[in-house]
């Protein structure tokens, strides 16, 4: 397996350090258009076998240049959501299947966008199901851990836990706390101003896709790990998007423990037109609100040193138990910062996000994933996936039984 990783960032450095310590990885090239930054992180794996080199990520011809010089078999997009197509389509240029975390970007419905999907996340990748087919190539799509393994938890659940699905919930928080900073996002803010300000999406079975206000529907989820009791609320996510195309489900929402603060920022955000992607001129030069704002703000992934706490990604579900009795459980995935930065030198958001595109490339090579087209997590047996976090990583993942509502 040749590998190009697209994007140095924490991702994307953090994949290739897991990556590094397995063995079926002939070559991994990691790319950025900060070719220092891409150095940094292929020395930091120790492999000769990994290497750098220069690439603009919004330029689809050049990445297909580089996997054809390369031999490329599997490109990684680790790289923000605007960049998902040019990369996505550079790889069946360049005939090599296609990893990523995130999702195309969606365009909210022009007159109910909080009632009516306009572009979903992922429609512009899904639509090219068949042209990747054709050709023989697969994308796996949304494979970080939200999406990606939360996906994972879903399919698992279908199989062996439910006769009947009436509901699939991602819930997400932390108890993460970084120390200095009155407000430092852990991920990419880019990102996260994309998810929690655009309209989320709900999927009822009979109605299909639908949209709401943004932070609606607030619940008080209780999560492992020492986390708590956490009000979490709706927040566009490509889980909603990807579960019913694969399941047989009667509803799927997923929803984050922002907690207030981070709701007024955004909020506020919002409201002074800072979340903006569409640039403004500023002292005779163009720049982007949102680009500003990701620029004023720390590096998520070089917050490491000063973050505490743990973060928890899982999957909620409610239906029926296989003799027909009502059932809820939430499997879900901790991840402690203190343990990430001890053994990974990576923030434990960061670390939590490589690891879904990690474990996917090592089960192509292996065979026990494979397909052709445009696929989710949810396409895939999730028992060889969880196997190879427990038996082949040492890693644990956790089956919590819930209580089921009654009346």
């Amino acid at each position: 397996m040749r590998v190009l990783v697209v994007g140095a960032g924490g991702v994307g450095a953090a994949t290739a350090l897991i990556l590094a310590g397995r063995g079926f990885v002939e070559h991994c090239l990691i790319a950025d258009r900060d070719v220092a930054r891409a150095r940094r992180a292929a020395e930091r794996t120790g492999r000769t076998t990994f290497t750098a080199a220069y690439v603009d990520a919004s330029d689809s011809q050049a990445v297909a240049d580089l996997c054809r010089a390369h031999r490329i078999s599997h490109v990684v997009n680790a790289v923000d959501p605007r960049f998902v197509l040019p990369v996505f389509r550079a790889a069946l240029a360049a005939r090599a299947d296609y990893l990523d975390t995130a999702m195309s970007l969606s365009r909210p419905h022009p007159e109910r966008p909080t009632q009516e999907c306009g572009v979903k996340l992922g429609d512009d990748q899904l639509a090219e199901h068949a042209a990747w087919e054709a050709a023989g190539r697969l994308a796996v799509v949304g494979m970080g851990v939200e999406p990606g393994i939360a996906d994972v938890f879903a399919r698992y659940a279908a199989d062996h836990l439910f006769s009947r699905v009436d509901e699939v919930g991602v819930r997400d928080a932390s108890n993460l706390a970084v120390a200095g900073y009155d407000f430092a996002p852990t991920f990419s803010i880019w990102t996260t101003i994309e998810e929690c300000l655009n309209p989320p999406v709900v999927y009822e079975a009979g109605t299909g896709w639908f949209t709401t206000e943004p932070f609606s529907e607030p619940e008080v989820f209780h999560f492992p790990g020492g986390i708590g009791d956490v009000e979490c609320v709706n927040v566009e996510h490509e889980e909603v998007l990807l579960v019913p195309r694969w399941l047989d489900v009667g509803r799927v929402t997923f929803k984050f423990g922002l907690g207030q603060q981070f709701i007024d920022v955004l909020r506020t955000l919002h409201t002074l037109g800072l979340d903006r992607t569409e640039a403004v001129p500023v002292g005779g030069v163009e720049v982007s609100p949102r680009d500003v704002v990701a620029a004023v703000l720390p590096d998520p992934a070089t917050l490491g040193d000063r973050m505490t706490g743990v973060t928890c990604a899982g999957t909620w579900v409610r239906g029926a138990d296989p003799d027909g009795a009502p059932r809820e459980v939430y499997l879900h995935h901790l991840a402690d910062n203190a343990q990430t930065m001890a053994e990974w030198d990576t923030q434990a958001v960061v670390w939590q996000t490589a690891l879904g595109p990690a474990l996917a490339l090592e089960l192509l090579a292996e065979g026990a994933w494979s397909g052709a087209g445009v696929l989710g997590p949810e396409a895939f047996d999730a028992v060889p996936f969880l196997d190879l976090m427990t038996a082949g990583h040492g890693l644990q993942w956790g089956l919590d039984e819930r209580v089921p509502a009654t009346g």
